[in-house]
């Protein structure tokens, strides 16, 4: 993967954003997504947001590299502290864990003033991204789920509104844990991730119950329990 080849998750993330946008790409490693996106006039500006001064280093220097520097600004900082209210029409946040994303979102939203989209690549958990997103008053409008490299990845993509009506099969849980987009796709890809975190869910159960009983062993069987109820009703 370089800034002319982008690996399929993040050409999935690329192709959500709406030609001619301003971007912030948080956690951006070697800027190769908002360098990516300049170079094929999908943006007009870039924001590479990175936190740890190696990653940060290298994205600037593959910017400077590629004399890019009027058009992608390589930041550091953590999460959306990189940039202002109103900077940028679209952000992304790719390659960490659910709980990570949410957190910096969280942590930021005061920064997402006049943003209109944002895209998230959670490389698990995007459980927790679904309820901030309504929490937070953040529409969900697509999703993809893809496989490279023998991992499996989704990508939820947010605008600003009621993000409930995107939830309309009456079971918000369900929806929630399994994705309203992805379940009614029930790809090949889909069906494969949860068939594989079923077969997890299953081995827990049997080793907790040859565990010493006690109020949490049981409260973790039922909630493993009841996600396996989840899956096999959804989708066998």
């Amino acid at each position: 993967m370089n800034e002319l080849k982008l690996s399929k998750r993040l050409e999935t993330v690329a192709e959500a954003i709406p030609f001619g946008s301003t971007l912030a790409d948080i956690g951006s490693d070697h800027a190769y997504l908002p360098i990516y996106c300049k170079l094929n006039g999908i943006v007009r500006f870039a924001i590479a947001g990175e936190v740890v001064e190696g990653p940060f280093q290298t994205a600037k220097n593959q910017v400077e590299r590629l004399n890019l520097q009027n058009s992608v600004e390589v930041r550091r900082g953590d999460g959306l502290e990189v940039i202002q209210p109103g900077e940028v029409e679209v952000v992304t946040i790719c390659g960490m864990g659910g709980a990570l994303i949410t957190s910096i979102l969280e942590s930021g939203k005061h920064k997402l003033d006049g943003v209109k989209r944002i895209i998230l690549q959670p490389n698990i958990m995007a459980i927790n991204i679904r309820k901030w997103l309504i929490e937070n008053n953040w529409a969900l409008l697509q999703e993809f789920i893809l496989e490279e490299d023998g991992k499996i990845y989704e990508v939820l993509v947010a605008e600003k509104g009621n993000s409930i009506h995107s939830y309309t099969s009456g079971n918000l849980e369900t929806e929630l844990l399994l994705g309203p987009f992805l379940m009614q796709d029930k790809s090949e890809v889909f069906i494969k991730k949860w068939t594989s975190e079923k077969k997890n869910w299953e081995r827990v159960l049997s080793e907790l119950q040859g565990a010493k009983s006690s109020e949490e062993v049981q409260a973790k069987q039922e909630e493993i329990k009841n996600l396996i109820r989840i899956v096999e009703e959804a989708i066998f």
